[in-house]
């Protein structure tokens, strides 16, 4: 009797063998430029062969359109580009694709929301770049749950990046998000993903942010400036301009701060509202800005330069909506908020750096240097710093110790 075959797990074929690291070839990782300036920034430098990016954004943002762009510049350099559109019509693609000028013979376009028929239109096109828009809205009819369903997100998702792994293939997909912000679908969603995109704005305003909140392949400190105008996205050159066009010289509680997003420092007008407050807790109100980071900075404005705000109420913003996440806003926040307080104006003409510490120290940042030097360019000749800050020609540099004496040499406070 012949013996039984044996039983157990199904080991799956080998994809390769395991080789040193430094003995592999590093040209895969080359990237191809999008066209789009300011996503081949936050991609640093554009597509990798075989990524996966996610692309999320509220409804009216300009996904759509800011896909369209990339793979109708791509298609103009010769990229053969098939755009799967699951929730609109041909015939929408090419209106959009009128009024953005991407009418390339190499840019396909098919309404297919089918996952199998999306694969199998990608085996007969081999397209050089391939998009999905958008990933909750493809499905695979034998598949569990309906389209949109957590089940057929997270394995359309698998799927599609398998598929990008496997023939190398640069893929965008654009995601939904909920009512709160976070992308649509599991988290699962994010995992399987090379590079997640956040496109935000107000749709009200034409100026539009890219920032990279995961991406293998670079940092994710990065952010894109675009403006939407009736030809599309176009990129936001000198963004210190634009965010400082409007703001009132003088003013009390406004003081600009140069900022680092990623390689690029900007400066941006930091803004402050301090009023008596009738309730029994005042209120701490910030927008770009952590809202813990103004109560701090509150205390230690009140702590060490003598200012009573345990009983008024503090609204603290930054003009243009670009969010301050790094500490070396700190300084610039703080004297805002005594400005506001002691109704004193920062003169104008001055900028300020600097984080601040619990006991009111004034702490060193990084790349300061070029900070100022995107201060001095804008027009401004003072700058308020940290004690170790080095010289920049042309400007008149205030080496500051504490919160105190930064209140001094601003004016805002009398010695």
């Amino acid at each position: 009797m012949a013996p039984a075959p044996a039983t157990g797990p199904r080991v799956p074929a080998a994809r390769g063998v395991p080789q040193p690291v430094a003995t592999v070839d590093g040209l895969g990782a080359a990237r191809t430029p999008t066209g789009v300036p300011e996503l081949d920034r936050v991609l640093g430098g554009g597509l990798v062969a075989g990524s996966v990016t996610l692309v999320g954004g509220e409804p009216g943002m300009g996904k759509s359109t800011l896909l369209l762009q990339a793979l109708g510049d791509l298609a103009a350099r010769g990229a053969r580009c098939l755009l799967v559109c699951a929730e609109e019509s041909v015939a929408q693609v090419r209106l959009r694709a009128d009024r953005l000028g991407t009418l390339a013979p190499e840019l396909l376009v098919v309404s297919e929301p089918s996952l199998p028929a999306v694969v199998a239109h990608v085996a007969a096109c081999e397209p050089t770049v391939l998009a999905v828009d958008s990933i909750q809205a493809v499905h695979d009819p034998d598949g569990p749950g309906a389209a949109g369903s957590v089940a057929q997100v997270r394995d359309g998702a698998q799927r599609l990046v398998r598929l990008a792994k496997d023939l190398d293939l640069p893929t965008l997909l654009v995601g939904h998000v909920t009512k709160d912000g976070a992308l649509a679908g599991p988290r699962a969603l994010e995992h399987v993903v090379d590079t997640v995109l956040s496109f935000e704005g107000d749709r009200h305003h034409a100026l539009r942010m890219l920032r990279a909140l995961k991406h293998r392949f670079g940092a994710t400190d990065e952010l894109g400036l675009m403006e939407m105008t009736e030809r599309g996205l176009v990129s936001v050159d000198d963004p210190s301009a634009l965010f400082l066009a409007d703001r009132r010289p003088g003013a009390c509680g406004s003081v600009v701060a140069p900022v680092m997003e990623g390689s690029r420092p900007i400066c941006v007008e930091v803004q402050a509202l301090v009023v008596p407050s009738h309730a029994p807790i005042p209120r701490r109100v910030a927008q770009s800005i952590d809202a813990s980071r103004v109560s701090m900075l509150t205390a230690v404005v009140q702590q060490h330069a003598g200012l009573e705000l345990s009983s008024f109420d503090v609204f603290v913003s930054v003009a243009g909506g670009v969010r301050v996440a790094e500490p070396s806003g700190d300084l610039a926040f703080a004297l805002a908020l005594a400005g506001a307080r002691s109704e004193r104006a920062v003169d104008p003409n001055t900028v300020v750096i600097g984080e601040l510490g619990l006991g009111g120290e004034v702490r060193q940042v990084p790349h300061a240097p070029r900070r100022l030097t995107e201060a001095l360019r804008l027009g401004f000749t003072r700058a308020v710093v940290p004690t170790s800050t080095p010289e920049v020609r042309g400007l008149d540099v205030v080496r500051v110790g504490t919160v105190r004496e930064a209140l001094v040499a601003t004016g805002v406070r009398a010695r």
